[in-house]
């Protein structure tokens, strides 16, 4: 498209100060952002997210952590603790899988009135190929006992959430932590894990949000009894309101992201493009299910045609769709939704959970075709 006037095409944002006064964002939830990145949704071209293209929240800080020094204890109700160096770890039996991986709170910027988190909006996604040891084989090595009914993970980040002071700490019941994609993860991609990514060692548990797949990994027990630790029970949770604690927050749910077509307004991403045939295509993605069907309406979802399907990159990872669209001079509302094969169709008002978590509502795209 060549250099060209477009003004009145695209509305003001904010008043004569710049501000935006029904969209101000706390200064704690600023801080945050700056702190954690979203995938630019470009980066959903790539089968595989490029590392540095990759999604990250964090809740503390990042661990320093001298590998030669570091070591992973196995221990609780087990019969023969260990005690594991990374070159330990990585003797053992490596698998590689491309898994997508998503935020709970994806989408949670979107809540109004919305609490004070992270402030996703759609970019909270993303898909590495992760190369790790089955986390079962570690297990059976240590012995798990008959009464152990939790696996729990700790890491090495520490502060403070929910007025507590904490590692980050998450469980999985024994049947969930013994399937056999669970892995004890040591690189992203064909490298070592980056700092912020978990290095020396992650969890990753394919299938689940992300808030399950412990980062900087320090100590693994087994344990008689649910654990009740604050992201257990304080957060993570499907609640209707403060004061409930909801059901866990656990599977990935069924959602379909767009390349946006064309090109960004700087300030509004509202996109401007040229009318003629264009190809449509983004990535599906249903936890451990299937992505049965993609749809796209270019009416705001009055009417929709069905896309084409690639398969996925793994059982794990999400499927590209691709769709032609004969674009003619208008705007247009984009919107895409997946279905997965159990028949669970994206919404398209979303029914939020007081924490903004699972957030799955259909994408849609403003675009304005000349």
């Amino acid at each position: 498209m060549d250099t060209q006037k477009v003004s009145g095409r695209f509305p003001k944002v904010g008043d004569e100060s710049g501000l935006a006064p029904a969209d101000r964002f706390y200064r704690e939830e600023v801080q945050l952002a700056n702190r954690n990145r979203g995938m630019p949704l470009e980066g959903l071209r790539y089968p595989v997210t490029p590392a540095g293209m990759h999604y990250l929240l964090i809740h503390f800080d990042i661990p320093y952590v001298d590998a030669g020094q570091w070591r992973l204890e196995i221990g609780g109700l087990v019969n023969n603790p260990l005690t594991l160096t990374l070159d330990d770890i990585m003797k053992r039996p490596a698998v590689s899988i491309p898994v997508t991986m998503e935020c709970a709170g994806n989408g949670r910027a979107l809540l109004d009135p919305r609490p004070v988190s992270q402030p996703w909006l759609l970019e909270a996604i993303s898909t590495a190929e992760w190369t790790g040891t089955p986390l079962r084989g570690i297990l059976k090595e240590a012995g798990l006992r008959d009464e152990a009914i939790e696996i729990l993970f700790t890491g090495l980040d520490r502060g403070v959430q929910g007025e507590e002071v904490q590692y980050y700490e998450r469980s999985l019941n024994v049947q969930d932590a013994t399937r056999e994609e669970v892995l004890l993860a040591y690189a992203m991609n064909g490298r070592p894990l980056e700092p912020q990514h978990g290095y020396p060692l992650r969890l990753l548990v394919p299938g689940w949000y992300g808030m399950t797949n412990v980062k900087w990994l320090h100590s693994i027990n087994a344990i008689a009894e649910t654990f009740q630790g604050y992201q257990m029970t304080g957060s993570y949770r499907y609640s209707h309101s403060a004061d409930d604690s909801g059901d866990p927050v656990s599977l990935i749910r069924v959602r379909s992201l767009m390349v946006p077509p064309g090109i960004p307004d700087f300030v509004t991403r509202i996109r401007l493009m040229e009318a003629g045939e264009v190809t449509l295509m983004g990535r599906a993605w249903a936890g451990l299910l299937r992505v049965a069907r993609v749809e796209i309406s270019t009416d705001g979802g009055e009417i929709w045609s069905e896309a084409s399907l690639a398969e996925p990159v793994s059982p794990y990872a999400w499927r590209e769709w691709t769709y032609n669209w004969k674009a003619q001079t208008g705007r247009y509302i984009l919107c895409v939704r997946a279905t997965d094969s159990e028949g669970t169709v994206q919404p398209m008002a979303q029914h939020w959970s007081h924490q903004g978590m699972g957030n799955n509502i259909t994408q849609r795209v403003d675009v304005i075709v000349e």
